[in-house]
C-alpha cells in the first residue's frame, strides 16, 4: 500500500527536493524581434557620440555602404531559393508581379489618405516584399506544410528584388529623379549584361568540367575558391552601378557552398543596418503613421495572399500564407536607401517594421493555438466568405 505523500520523506514526496522548472524559451519571433529592437535602440543611443551622421545622408559613401547591404541581402535571398519552387512557379510569379503591385497600391493608397503625397507609394512599396531571413527561422518552428514552406520562402525571396528595382525606379519617377525611361533601360539592361556575363562563365566552367578532366576543374576548393572570387567581383560591380536585381539574379545559379558562412555576414548585415537605422532616428520618429503603415502591409498580404491563385492548396496552407507577412533587413535597407529623396523614411517605416513584426507573431501565435481540426474549420469559414465575396 502506497503512504501518502503526506507521511513520505521530503526526498520521495518531492516537496522539497522537486526539480526547479527550466525557464520559458523565448520562441524564434519574439527572440529575433527583441534583438532587432535591441540594436536599434543602441544605435539610437550613439548617434549622439558620432557628429555628422545626418550630414551624411546622401553623400557617395552613404550610398555604396547601404548598396552593398542591399545586394548582399538580395543574393541571400535568391540563393535561398528551393529548386522544388517549380512545382509552384505560377503562384510565385503572379504573387511577385501581380501581388507585389496590388499591395503596393493597397498600402500607397491607405498612407495617402492620410499622407496625400507622391512619397506615399514609394512607402507601400518598400514594406510590400515579406522578408526571407525572417521566413527561413521562423518556418522551422510553424506547423506549415512543407508545401507552403517552400511556397512562402520562394515567394519571400523572389519579390525582395522586385520590390527593391521598383523602389528605385519610382522613386525617380515620383521624386524627380534624374534619367527617367532612359535610365530604367540602361539600368535594366546593366542588370541582364551582369548576369548574363557572370552566367556565361559558369555554364563555360560547367561545360569543360564534364568534357576535360584537368585537376583544377573538379578540386572542390579550387571550385569554391573561384566562385566566391567571381561572387565578390559581380558585388563590386553592383555596388558600383546599382545593379542589385542583376546580383539578384546570380543568386539563382551561382552558389559556391558558403551556405554557413553566407548566413554569418547576412546576420551581420541585419545587425550593420539596424543599428545604422538607430542611428538616424533621433531626427524624429513618426510613430502613427508609421503604424499605419505597417497595419497597411499586413492587411494588404492578408487580403493578396487570399487572392493569389494556387492548385491543390488546401484552406490551411492559404491562411499560412496570408499570415506570412513579415518586414527585415529589406525594408530597412530600402528605408536608408529612399532618406535622402524622402526625409520621413526613416521616421516612418521604423515603426512600420515594429507593427508588422508585433501583427505577425500575434495573428501567429492565435493560430497555432487552434488544433488541426480547429485550423480546418476556421479555414473552410473563411473559404466560404471569400468564395460568397466573389459572387
Amino acid at each position: 500500500m502506497k503512504r501518502p505523500p503526506e507521511d513520505r520523506p521530503p526526498d520521495e514526496a518531492g516537496s522539497v527536493l522537486r526539480r526547479p522548472r527550466a525557464a520559458p524559451r523565448l520562441s524564434p519571433a519574439v527572440a529575433r524581434l527583441a534583438v532587432a529592437v535591441t540594436v536599434v535602440a543602441a544605435g539610437a543611443a550613439a548617434a549622439g557620440a558620432v557628429p555628422g551622421v545626418a550630414q551624411s545622408v546622401g553623400s557617395p559613401l552613404y550610398m555604396y555602404a547601404v548598396t552593398a547591404l542591399l545586394s548582399i541581402g538580395l543574393y541571400s535571398s535568391a540563393h535561398g531559393i528551393s529548386r522544388e519552387v517549380t512545382k509552384d512557379l505560377r503562384t510565385v510569379v503572379l504573387a511577385v508581379t501581380v501581388g507585389v503591385l496590388l499591395k503596393a497600391v493597397l498600402i500607397g493608397g491607405v498612407m495617402y489618405l492620410s499622407w496625400p503625397r507622391p512619397e506615399s507609394l514609394l512607402l507601400g512599396v518598400a514594406v510590400a516584399q515579406i522578408d526571407p531571413l525572417s521566413v527561413a527561422a521562423l518556418i522551422g518552428s510553424s506547423r506549415m506544410s512543407e508545401r507552403a514552406k517552400n511556397l512562402l520562402l520562394a515567394w519571400a525571396s523572389f519579390d525582395d528584388p522586385i520590390t527593391a528595382l521598383l523602389t528605385v525606379y519610382f522613386s525617380a519617377m515620383l521624386l524627380g529623379g534624374r534619367g527617367g525611361v532612359g535610365a530604367y533601360l540602361t539600368t535594366t539592361w546593366g542588370n541582364a549584361l551582369l548576369a548574363g556575363v557572370v552566367l556565361l562563365g559558369w555554364a563555360v566552367a560547367r561545360w569543360a568540367a564534364a568534357r576535360y578532366d584537368w585537376p583544377v576543374l573538379h578540386d572542390p576548393p579550387t571550385r569554391r575558391i573561384t566562385g566566391v572570387a567571381v561572387l565578390l567581383a559581380a558585388l563590386v560591380v553592383a555596388v558600383q552601378q546599382f545593379l542589385v536585381l542583376g546580383i539578384a539574379l546570380i543568386g539563382l545559379f551561382l552558389r559556391p557552398g558558403i551556405e554557413r558562412a553566407l548566413g554569418r555576414v547576412l546576420s551581420a548585415a541585419f545587425l550593420v543596418a539596424a543599428f545604422a537605422l538607430g542611428m538616424l532616428l533621433p531626427g524624429g520618429v513618426e510613430p502613427v503613421r508609421g503604424a499605419l503603415l505597417g497595419v497597411a502591409a499586413y492587411a494588404a498580404q492578408v487580403v493578396v495572399g487570399g487572392l493569389i491563385p494556387a492548385r491543390g492548396l488546401t484552406g490551411v496552407e492559404r491562411v499560412y500564407l496570408a499570415l506570412g507577412q513579415q518586414n527585415g533587413i529589406t525594408a530597412i535597407m530600402l528605408a536608408l536607401a529612399l532618406l535622402p529623396g524622402v526625409p520621413d523614411a526613416v521616421a516612418m517605416i521604423a515603426p512600420a517594421v515594429l507593427t508588422v513584426n508585433l501583427l505577425h507573431l500575434i495573428a501567429n501565435t492565435l493560430w497555432e493555438r487552434l488544433d488541426t481540426a480547429g485550423q480546418e474549420r476556421m479555414a473552410e469559414r473563411i473559404t466560404q466568405v471569400r468564395v460568397g465575396a466573389k459572387r
